[in-house]
């Protein structure tokens, strides 16, 4: 349900075209909602088709042209809809929290290095949020839009701020590898 909405909220920060949403996505909005280009795609059809959205005219012959789409006012009344609607949160659904619960009952072989390389991860990933927000946020910008955003944004360092603390208490949970002093 949350695609379509994260799709209408894209086009009315700046009408783009599917190209551009997909990269789009690929840049931000991805980092705590993900899609494909072919999601992003047929989810803009269905958009379109449901009067949310429409193709902007374009300049020339449209044939091979991309479209660049904006948001109706329908489109607009159901994302704020949404925005005002309840939502539950959503149970963690995570692998590697399976596998440390397997762990427990076969054994941690091989498992200290899925950890390592999961917390590898973490640490790029706040070192990635904390560049786009000194990029992005710099204390003289600070509207209303600016300060929601930028509190999604907070909100992504505080995940990978956790999981950096949890893997590492993690690795020093299973220990030292084996054969190692």
């Amino acid at each position: 349900m949350s695609l379509p909405h994260a799709i209408l909220t894209a086009l009315l920060e700046k009408p783009s075209s599917g190209l551009e949403l997909a990269r789009r996505f690929d840049r931000s909005i991805g980092y705590f909602w993900s899609a494909t280009h072919q999601q992003i795609y047929r989810e803009l059809g269905k958009l379109e088709k449901g009067g949310h959205i429409r193709a902007l005219p374009s300049e020339g012959p449209t044939r091979g042209q991309r479209k660049e789409y904006a948001v109706l006012p329908a489109g607009r009344d159901e994302l704020t809809a949404w925005v005002a609607g309840p939502g539950d949160p959503r149970p963690v659904r995570d692998p590697l929290l399976l596998r440390m619960r397997a762990a427990a009952v076969v054994g941690s072989g091989g498992l200290r290095d899925e950890l390592e390389r999961h917390l590898a991860l973490h640490r790029e990933q706040l070192a990635e949020y904390e560049v786009i927000e000194r990029r992005d946020f710099p204390p003289e910008r600070d509207t209303g839009p600016d300060r929601l955003r930028h509190l999604v944004l907070r909100g992504g360092m505080g995940l990978e701020t956790f999981w950096i603390a949890w893997l590492t208490e993690a690795l020093d949970a299973v220990g030292e590898p084996d054969g190692a002093d």
